[in-house]
């Protein structure tokens, strides 16, 4: 039975970039999403990627989980038009 998932595609068409990351309530903070992204970071290495990306909403939790992971802050995308604003984007990088 699956627990979580994990979905990716390639920013600016050559770098890895995890879009989504999830893992079932009842599993989360068992070291699930961990390995799930240890694993993508093997897989993406093999492939010959040197560099693999996310992001998080600042306000977010996730920017803590990705920091233990290695990654670190490599910029942020502020959407901030009348009727669309949003909290700002943190991107993160981690060399493989």
């Amino acid at each position: 039975m699956p627990i979580g998932i994990l979905r990716y595609n390639l920013f600016w068409d050559n770098t890895p970039f995890c879009t989504l990351l999830y893992i079932c309530k009842d599993h989360q903070k068992h070291g699930c999403g961990r390995m799930l992204m240890e694993h993508w970071e093997e897989d993406m290495k093999r492939l010959g990627y040197q560099m693999v990306m996310t992001s998080t909403r600042i306000d977010e939790e996730a920017q803590h989980f990705y920091r233990k992971l290695g990654y670190i802050d490599c910029g942020n995308l502020t959407i901030d038009y009348p009727g669309l604003a949003q909290p700002l984007e943190l991107l993160l990088s981690k060399a493989i």
